[in-house]
């Protein structure tokens, strides 16, 4: 079995403590982790892949930033050991647009976060430039930085800013 599924989500939050707590009680009933992650704020699935697999190697390894592999998770899509920033890239009150990870991935999980969410397939991979600037500025990614690199290789700017968060430790 794989250590994670990734799915495409959009809900609505009235309440984000109780929505956090549903999602919460779900994974404890089906013997899975479930962490979801802002698609506006991350610079697409490979992303979200690259959060998960640094939560998941640090817990591993016995030496996490955090008490849970959820906010690991966080900590990793934020490229930061700061629990503050960490918290942007998950839900928010209003509507959502978030990579949902199941750690394990177990279908009946799935099943019941469908009474909460609704999946979808669409195309989160594109970098719009305003998704571009938000990203420059959360990754402290400069200009010259850009220039040396070349545009086309932002997303792999922001990949390597979450990888150094296992350098940072």
């Amino acid at each position: 079995m794989e250590a994670f599924g990734i799915r495409q989500a959009v809900f609505t939050v009235a309440d984000p403590a109780r929505f956090l707590e549903r999602i919460r009680r779900l994974g404890e009933r089906y013997r899975t982790r479930i962490i979801c992650l802002d698609a506006d704020r991350l610079a697409g699935r490979a992303h979200a892949e690259a959060a998960i697999r640094g939560a998941l190697r640090s817990v591993a390894g016995g030496n996490p930033i955090a008490n849970t592999l959820e906010m690991e998770a966080l900590l990793y899509a934020a490229g930061s050991r700061q629990c503050s920033l960490a918290t942007r890239f998950g839900i928010h009150g209003g509507p959502n647009r978030s990579y949902v990870i199941l750690a394990p991935p177990v279908e009946v999980a799935w099943v019941a976060l469908a009474g909460c969410m609704e999946f979808v397939k669409q195309d989160w991979d594109r970098l719009t430039a305003g998704k571009r600037r938000g990203l420059a500025e959360a990754f402290a990614i400069t200009e010259e930085e850009l220039a040396a690199v070349g545009r086309e290789r932002f997303r792999d700017l922001v990949l390597e800013r979450v990888a150094l968060l296992d350098v940072s430790r």
